[in-house]
């Protein structure tokens, strides 16, 4: 699951998710902090059945989010990171205006095949490209999550 072609797969997702919701390119940031988020169950399981719920009042009522963070984030990222690189040569995200993108037909945008864990990481991937820069800035995003850039 920890291998460069999955973790590209739950990059350009969270990719997918951000262009959805906002109609630019997805900066960089946004793309490895929801694949880190993505990968780690204990998030999965308590992510907001809404795009409506607030980040802060989410992290307030799921303080073991902000614990999975702290203790996984940067390993996570080491795991990630390779993923990134292995899309960006693959062709299937590009660097557009010192953001991501998702290569034109690179990837279905329905979230199908494999396995229950498989689909759920995507899923979930997709929903915090979406949600996660809608509290502002992405350092203040990293920043409540309590991890650094």
């Amino acid at each position: 699951m920890f291998n460069p072609a999955f973790t590209a797969l739950v990059c350009t997702r969270a990719v997918q998710g951000y262009e959805q919701q906002y109609a630019t390119v997805c900066p960089l940031p946004v793309a490895v902090t929801a694949a880190v988020m993505a990968l780690q169950p204990s998030i999965r399981a308590a992510l907001p059945a809404t795009l409506r719920t607030g980040l802060m009042g989410w992290l307030d009522a799921n303080e073991a989010v902000r614990v999975a963070m702290g203790l996984n984030a940067a390993a996570l990222a080491a795991v990630v990171r390779p993923g990134l690189l292995f899309a960006l040569q693959s062709d299937v995200l590009r660097l557009q205006d010192s953001g991501l993108t998702v290569a034109p037909r690179a990837l279905g945008k329905t979230v199908k095949g494999g396995t229950e864990q498989n689909t759920a990481i995507q899923k979930a991937a997709v929903q915090l490209g979406r949600w996660l820069p809608s509290t502002g800035s992405i350092s203040t995003v990293m920043t409540l999550l309590g991890v650094q850039a």
